[in-house]
């Protein structure tokens, strides 16, 4: 399952993803594209993890979560039609 991150604070908010290299076993991470996010997440088997930077609070949005709150820490463009 992909994972990526959402980093919300005051001023912005933007995405990232861990990258493992295997041969020195170390974790980069990346900031990527909104764009790039919503097409791994529409198509399904991607999870999200929203982080609020300002109450230090975690929320995993996946495929299963509800349409209010893939709207509120995402947005409308992340919810899929066909559900």
């Amino acid at each position: 399952m992909n994972r990526y991150t959402k980093v919300i604070n005051m001023m912005e908010s933007y995405f990232t993803k861990d990258f493992e290299k295997a041969k020195k076993g170390i974790t980069k991470t990346r900031e990527v594209k909104e764009e790039t996010v919503k097409k791994a997440f529409l198509k399904g088997n991607t999870e999200v993890l929203v982080i609020l930077e300002d109450s230090g609070r975690e929320i995993l949005i996946d495929d299963f979560s509800s349409d209010e709150d893939i709207k509120k820490y995402l947005g409308t463009s992340f919810i899929n039609p066909k559900r």
